[in-house]
């Protein structure tokens, strides 16, 4: 995932017409250096009016320890996906905020939680710990209910989902204990959905002051008639009326859409009941909290050490019960305010004069590098051939089906005499030198493939337009056939434009990425008639293409009898693979009927794949749970044995368990795992020399029961990394999981190919060799290919 900085150009390009109160703030943020960067996958939603809900990270860094914060951090972007929205994360990494993470930007944040540097950031906390990052401290922290308020706000999201919300403390009216979560719900307008404030709070007082701060304050009823209480948390009832009931999301999102509408600054408050099964009585937990205030009280436990005290007593008198409830209800409370973004988005598309979506690409859309269209300009997709000077088919051994782009770096390069500034400025022109490469994860593994020596063909999408012309140009000079290139004349070629300060740091960036969607009549028209004359051995897919477009490609993989490749890309496109299999139309087989024979996701991509799968109810399966018994898993002791294999702590993340769940689908995975290596989880046919290598025993998880077909047993091994390069030597991390894969894939359609364990450790070879390149796939890889 990249991210941009906010400017003040960009940002406001994103932000809802009906926003209030922007300007002010985008100045102040976007003036000065980048104190925040928001993710390209967050501004592309919020710019195309896409359900969008924020997620605070107090909950990781001050709340849930390491790895399980990691865990659940993962657990909830994925719910918000799998119930339509889109993910932003909000928190502090390395002095800089952020409005949306990467996979391994969050596990970095998560990872800090417990030190005493990560601090929680409230509103008062942002120019601080952002100030801080300018003079070199460069601390993490995670946002506050306030904090995430502010960010999401300057980012134009208006749906935030959490635990539970700040409040008056018992006593409040002497000590003036009040959250300020409460204060920024009346000047800031965005919609909490909390299960209520926290039970140990003075809720009475708590709903008086948010009333004479302005903040509309409504009840779900979930299930519930008439009157309903304010939730205390925990509790589903708190003996104190909710001064108004909401009956469902459509509602909650006509509030908001109305109180956007007319432009007032305030927030809202949607109180989410927690579920029956996990609400704590109320006469139990009040015992609770009242023993644990004055536990309080004894240690000398105020202000900010107030709630962390007393939070950890409750967790201690309840047994753990308030932790469980805790987990449920802020799970409950994102799918409830995902599904009001849901209804949100619905309401702004409706309410939005947009003109015809054709007339806009034509007339007002034009891509960068665009120049006068084409005189043999045609309605329909084309594909480039012989007679536009190319190339013709290549008889590939691999093909490999996914993004092609194109990449515009802008270094700032300042004369003399510009003050010393290193940053380009805002609403002018600057000198700078500007590159153009080729990007794309499928361009990336393909041209990884094709410096192996191994026959390669790369399918996918340009605009008939000068960007689409250049990287036609680019593929010949790489070498690379492009007959299996399709120009679609309505759309843009995918470009990603960087603008980079005199030192190469990211100052922003804008990325076009949407003419991958909606290529299943391509698909049948020309890439499937290409691939029966071809014959590969391998089909390699990413995930960029669209739910319905990436079915289409395991269909025509699968008829086609070859094996299939599978590259995640990133967590939010990893589930594209299992939302297909919630199409009636289409199943994912199980062994020995699967459509993927391997895929190579990164820790999270994994996590987020294994949700999908467990959520579209693939795991509940008849033949997954038959193959699962085939695998002769042992049914005591696995976790030991799991460690023992592995590490305690993947086993504690849940990585090895994953990747083997997913093997009845997938039957070889290989996690990547970053600076820990890769875990290489694979089922083992009857006769595989491994099965009877003593070499190879201390890897064979397990061996089938009986005699199976194709079933002899579950290979499990942890390689750690080729070498651990030191930070001062990479140069860039792009491309490097790509080139793992173009790697192994290019080794494995070789006529004689070598074992997949050596082929590992030639891709982890060939990763660092990309990490420390500027390119996107380094050049040295043709080292390898004698290796090969």
């Amino acid at each position: 995932m990249r991210v941009i900085s906010l400017s003040r150009t960009s940002a406001a390009c994103f932000l809802p017409r009906s926003g209030h109160g922007y300007s002010a703030q985008l100045s102040t943020v976007a003036s000065k250096s980048p104190f925040l960067q928001i993710s390209d996958e967050i501004q592309e939603a919020i710019h195309s009016k896409k359900p969008v809900v924020a997620l605070e990270t107090t909950i990781y860094t001050h709340g849930f320890p390491s790895p399980q914060n990691a865990a659940l951090a993962s657990h909830l972007e994925s719910t918000v996906r799998l119930n339509g929205g889109i993910p932003a994360t909000i928190g502090v990494l390395n002095g800089v905020a952020h409005v949306g993470f990467s996979e391994e930007e969050l596990v970095e944040l998560t990872a800090s939680a417990g030190k005493p540097d990560t601090k929680k950031v409230s509103r008062r906390d942002i120019g601080y710990i952002c100030g801080l990052g300018m003079t070199g401290k460069r601390l993490n922290g995670g946002t506050t209910i306030a904090g995430t308020m502010v960010l999401a706000h300057i980012a134009g999201i208006r749906v935030f989902a959490t635990g539970g919300l700040g409040g008056v403390h018992r006593g409040g009216e002497h000590s003036m204990d009040i959250s300020a979560d409460l204060t920024e719900l009346g000047r800031t307008p965005v919609a909490v959905i909390s299960s209520g404030c926290k039970s140990f709070l003075d809720i009475p007082r708590t709903l008086e002051y948010l009333e004479t701060q302005g903040v509309g304050v409504g009840t779900f009823a979930d299930g519930r008639s008439g009157k309903v209480d304010f939730p205390a948390f925990w509790s589903r009832d708190s003996g104190i009326s909710s001064p108004v009931v909401i009956h469902d999301e459509k509602a909650a999102a006509a509030i908001i859409h109305a109180q956007s509408t007319l432009r007032l600054s305030s927030g809202l408050l949607f109180a989410n009941p927690v579920s029956t099964e996990h609400s704590i009585p109320d006469a139990q937990i009040k015992s609770v909290i009242a023993q644990a205030i004055l536990d309080a009280k004894a240690s000398g436990s105020i202000g900010s050490d107030n709630t962390p005290f007393i939070l950890a007593r409750i967790r201690e008198l309840t047994g753990g019960k308030s932790v469980t409830a805790n987990r449920a209800l802020v799970e409950s409370n994102v799918i409830r305010g995902t599904r009001v973004a849901c209804e949100l988005a619905k309401l702004s598309a409706d309410d939005l004069e947009r003109p015809d979506r054709n007339q806009m690409t034509s007339t007002h859309m034009l891509p960068l590098a665009s120049g006068i269209p084409s005189p043999d300009y045609k309605p329909n997709s084309k594909q480039i051939g012989p007679d536009d000077h190319v190339g013709h088919e290549t008889q590939a051994q691999v093909v490999v089906a996914g993004s092609l782009a194109i990449d515009l770096s802008c270094d700032f390069a300042p004369t003399r005499g510009r003050g010393g500034y290193i940053s380009p400025q805002l609403q002018t022109s600057n000198p700078a030198m500007i590159s153009q490469n080729l990007g794309g994860v499928g361009h990336n593994i393909a041209t990884t493939i094709h410096y192996l020596g191994t026959e390669v063909q790369l399918f996918s999408v340009l605009g008939d337009d000068g960007a689409g012309r250049t990287a036609n140009h680019m593929l010949r000079e790489k070498g690379l056939s492009s007959s299996g290139i399709v120009q679609k004349p309505s759309a843009r070629t995918a470009q990603y434009v960087a603008v980079n300060d005199a030192q190469k740091n990211l100052v922003l960036a804008m990325a076009d990425m949407t003419i991958a969607e909606g290529c299943q009549s391509e698909i049948d028209t020309i890439w499937t008639p290409s691939l029966d004359r071809q014959r590969p051995k391998w089909l390699v897919v990413d995930a960029n293409w669209d739910s319905d477009t990436l079915q289409r490609w395991l269909v025509q993989g699968r008829r086609a009898n070859l094996k299939i490749a599978f590259e995640p890309v990133s967590v939010a496109k990893s589930q594209r693979l299992f939302a297909s299999a919630s199409n009636l139309d289409f199943e994912l087989g199980v062994l020995p009927d699967h459509a993927i024979s391997l895929a190579s996701p990164n820790s999270l991509e994994l996590a987020s794949m294994h949700t999908a799968a467990r959520d579209a109810g693939l795991f509940e399966r008849d033949d997954w749970w038959q193959v699962i018994d085939a695998m002769g898993l042992p049914s005591s002791g696995s976790r030991d044995r799991l460690a023992s294999m592995t590490s305690a702590a993947l086993v504690d993340e849940g990585v090895a368990q994953q990747s083997i769940q997913l093997l009845p689908f997938i039957p070889t995975v290989l996690a990547k795992l970053g600076n820990r290596g890769v875990l290489m989880a694979q089922v083992l046919v009857p006769g595989d020399d491994r099965l009877t290598s003593s070499a190879h025993s201390r890897y064979i998880l397990s061996r089938a029961n009986v005699d199976h077909r194709t079933i002899g047993g579950v290979y499990l091994r942890l390689f750690p990394p080729a070498e651990n390069v030191p930070t001062s030597d990479i140069v860039s991390v792009n491309g490097v999981g790509d080139t793992f894969l173009g790697v192994v894939i290019a080794g494995l359609a070789k006529d004689t190919p070598k074992s997949l364990v050596d082929l590992i450790h030639l891709a982890q070879q060939g990763s660092v060799m990309t990490l420390r390149s500027k390119e996107s796939v380094s050049p040295e890889i043709k080292e390898l290919r004698r290796l090969l």
